[in-house]
């Protein structure tokens, strides 16, 4: 018999082979493609400290409205997901991949090693 230790270890490998963490160098390279959405993850208070460039914001921790925010993205699109330290985007890319979003990039170490332009 399979223990359940041994299913979620896979499981949790199988999803860190979609999510796709990315130094600022490639998210910005991402993101200058066109073709993707930025998403920040982190709350408002913290996001009125500067967001990067053409982000989006949809708060993690107010779990009823990201799901609401989430079921009107696109699938198809590729997602920059980034917040404070590179973990809660982490969850965020999670939760998408596991509503069959397949392309989603979550910035290592979030905005406290982000050195680029923020707005």
């Amino acid at each position: 018999m399979v223990s359940l230790k041994r299913i979620l270890v896979k499981i949790e490998n199988v999803i860190k082979e979609i999510m796709k963490n990315i130094n600022q160098k490639e998210f910005m390279d991402i993101a200058q493609n066109g073709d993707c959405i930025i998403l920040d993850v982190r709350s408002p208070g913290e996001c009125a400290s500067g967001m990067v460039p053409n982000a989006r914001m949809i708060n993690l921790m107010d779990r009823h409205r990201f799901s609401m925010e989430v079921e009107k993205l696109d699938k198809q699109k590729h997602y920059l997901i980034y917040c404070r330290s590179g973990n809660r985007s982490g969850i965020a890319c999670r939760m998408l991949e596991s509503l069959g979003f397949g392309n989603t990039y979550n910035l290592q170490g979030g905005m406290m090693r982000w050195s680029g332009p923020i707005e």
